[in-house]
């Protein structure tokens, strides 16, 4: 049984990891849930310390994934309805492929910020640049976030030599 739990858990984080990538699966959220799977059913074999540090990891993933596309788009220019309109844009993206989900979040911004905003030409696709960029750094912070817990994760339940995270 304990065999059936540790490859659940393993495989919950490796398509956590592919999560924070490919839009529809969920990422760190995963990953943290599969840590909190493991200390449930097999308690001694993680610290709570460990599970403690994956949920701040998770916590500034999802900050992340909030902020940097808000901020990319506002720095370059971008209002109110370019940050609404990369997240419908996001929305409607994310149902095809990470291209799309780009697309979208870049497309959504221009288009919002130039008929609701009333943006010339030159700013909406500034803000969609922004978006765009703002999209690809909370991708990357997911992904290192995600690389972090399931580290983490290995160095708690799989131990080391110096034991970093007992508790």
């Amino acid at each position: 049984m304990e065999y059936v739990i540790w490859t659940t858990v393993i495989l919950l984080m490796l398509v956590g990891l592919v999560g924070c990538v490919v839009p529809l699966l969920p990422g760190t959220t995963l990953i943290l849930l599969a840590a909190l799977l493991q200390k449930w059913l097999l308690p001694d074999t993680l610290t709570w310390l460990a599970v403690g540090w994956i949920a701040g990891f998770w916590l500034l993933s999802v900050l992340a994934d909030l902020g940097c596309t808000i901020l990319g788009t506002k720095l370059l220019g971008g209002g109110k309805w370019g940050m609404a309109g990369a997240t419908g844009g996001a929305l409607a993206g994310m149902f095809f492929s990470l291209p799309a989900l780009l697309l979208g979040t870049m497309l959504g911004a221009v288009i919002a910020e130039k008929w609701l905003g009333k943006k010339t030409d030159e700013q909406a696709l500034k803000a969609g640049a922004g978006a765009a960029l703002g999209f690809l750094l909370s991708g990357f912070a997911k992904l290192a976030c995600a690389v972090v817990m399931v580290t983490l994760y290995a160095l708690s339940a799989l131990g080391s030599a110096s034991q970093p995270l007992s508790a």
